[in-house]
């Protein structure tokens, strides 16, 4: 009984804790891929056409056809400045024309009168030299009335303001009733197609800047908004900026603008690199890291290990520094994972 008893009261020995499991994940090992070298700049978009309008006469407002923004075609009426002082000229020298012409009209008749007389004997030479003279001197004077009159419908011209070509009018700083100069600036005209991108480069890649590089412009969120490639190169320096300037040709669309500052991304050259997909990078504290799968044991472990990182190239991240070719990096499951926890690389 007692032996019965001390073996009911005896306890056995616990169990020892089951290892955590591994968890299955997939990597991708770090390859050598093509990694562009580039640099990015401030770029002006500017138009290839743009136009300053100011008047050349003298005058009141009395129309302003068009506002801000608005897309004309060439030739369209823009603004009108007060021209009845001008149609009152024009209108004398169609007075004057009529007069001249009259005058004329009665010399060429009277010069053949001369002509008739002087041949048959009746007036004398200088008679007739003198009907030849006051027939020259009409023609001139009516000449000189008919252009007079042609000049002043072409300055009538000038007090209608008409687009050069077609395009988007800028600020229109003038109103109705303003008294106007050729110095006021009555607005702007810029066309919308024919872009160009302004990129200022430092004079320290003087000597890699050439044409054909590409270039890609970006907005102010990363977002490429167009690519293009270089087409001109200044051959100086500009001495205010000590930078070199350069061009690049923009399709015409509809995001971007004359006088647009965007971001100029110009490649230099493409050299091997690393690169990890960009599904692999998280971020702590605005830091980058990844998750290596590295040996341990018997098994693999999940390593964060920290590293710097390029602009993005389609879906993968060029790798500066933190990683080497041949490292395997955890590409799924970065949620649930963290420093030392078991994973089996699928």
């Amino acid at each position: 009984m007692l032996v019965l008893l001390v073996a009911g009261c005896s306890k056995p020995a616990p169990a020892a804790p089951a290892a955590p499991q591994a968890m299955p994940v997939a990597t991708q090992p770090v390859a050598l891929g093509d990694v562009p070298q580039r640099d990015s700049y401030v770029a002006t978009i500017k138009s290839r056409r743009t136009t300053t309008l100011q008047p050349q006469v003298d005058g009141r407002i009395t129309r302003i056809l068009v506002h801000s923004g608005q897309m004309v075609k060439a030739g369209d009426l823009l603004m009108q400045i007060d021209p009845l002082k001008q149609q009152a000229a024009v209108q004398q020298g169609l007075a004057t024309e009529f007069q001249q012409k009259a005058q004329l009209q009665y010399n060429q008749a009277d010069l053949q009168r001369q002509k008739a007389l002087f041949e048959a004997g009746v007036i004398s030479k200088q008679a007739y030299d003198q009907s030849t003279q006051g027939f020259g001197t009409s023609t001139g004077a009516y000449n000189a009335a008919v252009a007079s009159t042609s000049t002043q419908r072409e300055v009538l011209a000038y007090y209608q303001i008409r687009a050069p070509f077609a395009g988007i009018v800028g600020d229109v700083p003038v109103h109705q009733g303003d008294y106007v100069s050729p110095t006021t600036v009555l607005t702007t005209v810029d066309e919308d197609r024919d872009l160009e991108a302004y990129i200022y480069v430092p004079t320290e890649r003087s000597s890699i800047v050439h044409s054909g590089l590409p270039v890609e412009l970006l907005d102010t969120a990363g977002k490429t908004l167009t690519k293009t490639a270089l087409n001109f190169v200044s051959p100086q320096v500009d001495n205010g900026t000590q930078s070199i300037l350069a061009k690049a040709p923009v399709s015409a669309s509809g995001n971007l603008r004359n006088q647009q500052i965007v971001s100029a991304r110009i490649t230099w050259d493409t050299k091997p690199g690393a690169t990890v997909p960009i599904l692999a990078v998280t971020r702590i504290g605005g830091a980058a890291f990844v998750y290596l799968a590295t040996a341990r044991g018997a098994g693999f472990a999940a390593h964060l290990t920290p590293v710097t990182l390029g602009d993005p190239i389609g879906n993968s991240y060029p790798v500066v520094t933190g990683l080497k070719p041949g490292d395997r990096v955890i590409v799924s499951g970065l949620q649930m994972l963290q420093e030392g926890a078991p994973v089996r690389p699928l």
